[in-house]
């Protein structure tokens, strides 16, 4: 998809938005966020019991992948725009104490959100990152898993994003995702919208462009399975049914 949106007014509403989802979990926004969200989209409770509160209140993602990923005891786990800290903590309970979980995110008050909470509750193998994701401060073939929730679709460089999660994954690494992705192409008028980006609409490539930049990244998709998903304004669930936009979970595997 050729981008035609302002990038530097993007970078600044997906910040401002962002910082307001850190600060402010209960106000209005255009998605659903918080425990009711996690647990509707296949979150178990047992595991939720176990994340601090304060990155559950502040979840926006759009799906479920840990059944994906497969989290063994001992894994490094990157976690690509990882919010306040919720899928990085709950990967963190996967891996164990002997594993490691990197967050990565842009935004500065999400990170020093997830930190302090990390912190507090004693996720001592976690630590969060702040980086745009389509440059990675991390080293080749350094993680087991990339995981990310609902983000990709923020970034114009898409290409650029799975590029940066096959040069970071080992030889049989797993990219394990939720995102928003639509049927059909979307009218320029949409993609050109910040706000619309912002909020989860206006970056959702075409489902069958999105696969090509995955496996053109050289990682090899098994699994894209739908999410009960659903946006909350007008604007947004308009959007949707007339372009096809939604959510999938998918699994991508880099080739030994």
């Amino acid at each position: 998809m050729a981008v035609t949106v302002d990038t530097q007014e993007l970078e600044t509403k997906v910040r401002d938005m962002y910082c307001h989802v850190a600060r402010q979990p209960h106000g209005q926004y255009h998605f659903e966020m918080g425990r009711p969200l996690a647990e509707r989209l296949g979150y178990p409770a047992e595991l939720l019991d176990r994340v601090p509160e304060g990155a559950i209140e502040s979840f926006a993602g759009v799906g479920y992948f840990f059944d994906l990923a497969g989290l063994n005891e001992g894994e490094c786990v990157l976690d690509l725009g990882s919010g306040s800290g919720m899928d990085a903590f709950s990967a963190a309970l996967q891996v164990g104490e002997e594993g490691r979980v990197v967050g990565v995110d842009m935004t500065t008050e999400q990170i020093e959100k997830s930190s302090r909470l990390g912190e507090q509750a004693g996720f001592g193998q976690v630590e969060f990152l702040k980086s745009h994701i389509e440059r990675l401060p991390v080293e080749d073939a350094s993680f087991d898993a990339v995981i990310s929730n609902g983000v990709i679709n923020l970034c114009p460089e898409k290409d650029s994003v799975f590029a940066e999660a096959a040069r970071v994954l080992r030889p049989g690494g797993r990219l394990a995702i939720a995102d928003i992705v639509s049927e059909q192409q979307l009218k320029d008028t949409i993609v050109c919208d910040a706000d619309l980006w912002a909020s989860c609409i206006g970056g959702a490539a075409q489902k069958d462009a999105y696969r090509e930049m995955i496996e053109g990244a050289g990682l090899r998709i098994e699994e894209v399975r739908g999410n009960r998903y659903r946006f909350v304004s007008k604007r947004a669930r308009d959007a949707c049914e007339k372009y096809g936009v939604k959510s999938v979970s998918l699994l991508a595997v880099k080739d030994a």
